[in-house]
């Protein structure tokens, strides 16, 4: 069973301020969860998905203290964090925002292999290996919304009910800056800075998120 979700370490800390250093050894999940990794790939394609099986992180420790956040990450198959245990699989999660406030909220396509259909807010991503988690939140918001950021946080790490931990950032975009959602979003809106007033589409795990971060 995945260990318990929650909230691991709460910055917010600056780019310099996270430090990545990768184990050369690549992690041995079980039979069970190679299995399970199989049998995910196999489903995403036939629904179509392009998602290719390679490498990403792994979040084998941390120590959040003395200001800074220090990441043990080793490379893992990509397709682990597809099964019930992700096995601290990292991803990056970029919460982007607008000069106003307002949130960038995307709808997932039903090919994408995490989240599909489902309204997500900002960018994310595999973190690929040898790569520090905070140039992955520049790289997804580069990738999926063609924008760069005028200032970059990285606030928590927060495990989820799957066991992947997300490495989640926070985005403020310059004034007047437009975005343009790449193929894996088949729609995008602006919500409203204030969380109660957002649609009936950002569910509970949105909002949580949002809450976590709009405290800071």
């Amino acid at each position: 069973m995945p260990p318990a979700p929650g909230v691991l370490a709460r910055g917010p800390w600056r780019p310099d301020q996270v430090a990545a250093h990768w184990s050369d050894e690549e992690f041995v999940p079980g039979e069970a969860a190679s299995a399970a990794a199989d049998a995910a790939i196999v489903e995403l394609r036939e629904r179509g998905s392009p998602s290719h099986d390679g490498l990403s992180a792994r979040l084998a420790d941390y120590d959040a203290s003395d200001g800074r956040l220090e990441l043990e990450l080793q490379p893992m198959r990509w397709s682990l964090r597809l099964g019930e245990d992700a096995s601290h699989a990292l991803a990056s999660l970029c919460v982007t925002r607008a000069a106003d406030g307002r949130w960038l909220a995307g709808r997932r396509a039903p090919w994408v292999a995490s989240w599909a259909g489902r309204w997500a807010l900002g960018a994310g991503g595999s973190v690929e290996v040898g790569e520090n988690p905070t140039d992955t939140l520049a790289r997804e918001l580069n990738e999926e919304w063609s924008v760069a950021p005028a200032r970059l946080s990285a606030e928590a790490l927060v495990r989820i009910p799957s066991g992947l931990v997300l490495f989640v950032g926070v985005a403020w975009l310059p004034e007047g800056a437009e975005v343009t959602p790449d193929h894996e979003h088949d729609a995008h809106a602006w919500w409203p800075a204030e969380i109660d007033r957002w649609p009936e589409e950002a569910d509970a795990p949105l909002r949580a998120m949002a809450a976590l971060l709009a405290s800071a």
